[in-house]
């Protein structure tokens, strides 16, 4: 089990990539701190996954992302659960969008640079400190987006937020090197999360032929990059972006190419 003996704290822990993600490092061997706005979903997550043979890996902490003194005690109360801390995933995001000359700033621009992206901010801040503190190094890995690195529909907010998180990482990577702390960031393409889930089958459909395979990315094929950038196995993988996108970059339509 390649993260076992490790501690974990991951945030949007509750559903989703962060659910899945939440299942594969116990699996692994880790123990994982749940951390959701929604705190009953995380203790209802963390009793499933406890009642699968898993007692004493998991547990539950409420914390909203976007204060930083919440996300200061999600870190405090994964150390005092566990001892530790050796892995963060700034998971925890929303989405929305408008068109930028329909924006009303109050909820279509700062909602989500709070969460997505002050909340990793918070987050690789809380954690870098509690790396530094224990002198025993770290990972910090952290969701940023297929929109995080182009412009595309809807997503003014959005993107401005993603790329901030691969920032975020770069220089994460290089601050805190000298304190044994690894970043990585990782940028999905169309994740079959609830987020996309809640909407019309033809537009799933859409969605999924923007992708090579022609279907939506499942959560667990995210979480088990995730968990292999935690592990000690990816230890020269740093300050880098890495893409689960399904080949999502490497086009832009499916033509229907004429004889030649």
């Amino acid at each position: 089990m390649r993260l076992q003996g490790k501690v974990a704290l991951i945030t949007g822990g509750a559903s989703g990539i962060g659910l899945a993600t939440v299942r594969k490092f116990v699996r692994e061997g880790a123990k994982v701190m749940i951390a959701d706005i929604n705190l009953e979903q995380a203790e209802a997550a963390a009793a499933e996954i406890a009642g699968e043979g898993h007692e004493g890996s998991v547990a539950a902490v409420g914390v909203n992302v976007s204060v930083y003194a919440e996300v200061e005690a999600a870190v405090a109360r994964t150390v005092e659960i566990f001892g530790s801390l050796d892995v963060i995933f700034n998971n925890a995001g929303i989405a929305g969008g408008r068109p930028l000359l329909e924006h009303d700033p109050a909820v279509d621009y700062e909602p989500i640079i709070r969460v997505d992206q002050d909340g990793v901010y918070y987050g690789i801040l809380a954690a870098g400190r509690q790396f530094k503190q224990q002198g025993t190094g770290g990972v910090i890995i952290s969701t940023s987006s297929i929109y995080g690195e182009q412009a595309a529909e809807l997503s003014f907010t959005y993107s401005a937020a993603k790329a901030a998180v691969i920032s975020f990482t770069r220089s994460a990577a290089y601050e805190l090197a000298e304190y044994g702390v690894r970043a990585v960031a990782i940028t999905p393409g169309r994740v079959g999360t609830p987020i996309i889930n809640q909407f019309s089958e033809e537009l799933k459909a859409t969605f999924a032929a923007e992708q090579l395979r022609n279907k939506l990315t499942r959560p667990e094929e995210i979480a088990d990059v995730v968990a292999f950038l935690a592990s000690d196995e990816a230890n020269a993988i740093n300050g880098t972006v890495v893409s689960v996108d399904d080949g999502y970059s490497v086009f832009k339509q499916r033509l229907d190419l004429p004889v030649f």
